[in-house]
């Protein structure tokens, strides 16, 4: 018998959920993860403002997930960002007032449109995600680009793992 109780090869039972959500290391992820929320939050208001003075901060994350990936039908976006159709077609509304997203039938299904960035869209989006990536770079200066690399690789596996 090993010091742990088990008879040798069998690794003991994990601490159960109560346990486990007392741990040093929950406690720590959860007040670090409410500090870097809270200045998220902030930090959408401002970019949105930047992108155009009238852009709910809401919909800074929806202009950058058309950037990313291009043009997507209403549902998809409303399905990653988490909100229902209505909601989903009050922001587009405003978007393609403020110019920054236009819609176009969908060759594939001509009852749904896609919607996308304007050029005059991707011309904020891309000028303000450039600040942004400039702005991290200079806070991280110090940091090795491998912990960088590891931040953003730990940040998209806690994403996934949030999912659903």
């Amino acid at each position: 018998m090993h010091e742990d109780g088990t008879g040798g090869g069998e690794r003991p039972a994990a601490p159960g959920p109560e346990s486990d959500r007392e741990h040093p290391g929950f406690l720590a992820l959860e007040r670090e993860l409410t500090v870097l929320l809270r200045r998220a939050r902030a930090s959408q208001g401002e970019m949105a403002r930047a992108v155009h003075p009238d852009l709910e901060p809401s919909a800074y994350g929806l202009l950058v997930r058309l950037d990313e990936c291009g043009r997507q039908r209403a549902t998809e976006l409303a399905g990653y960002i988490g909100v229902g159709k209505a909601t989903m077609s009050r922001q587009l509304r405003a978007l393609e007032e403020l110019g920054l997203v236009g819609r176009e039938p969908d060759p594939a299904d001509g009852r749904a449109w896609l919607v996308a960035l304007t050029e005059e869209g991707k011309h904020r989006v891309s000028r303000v995600r450039e600040a942004r990536r400039e702005r991290y770079a200079g806070r991280l200066a110090d940091w090795d680009p491998t912990e960088v690399t590891e931040l953003a690789r730990l940040l998209g596996q806690l994403n996934r793992g949030m999912e659903n």
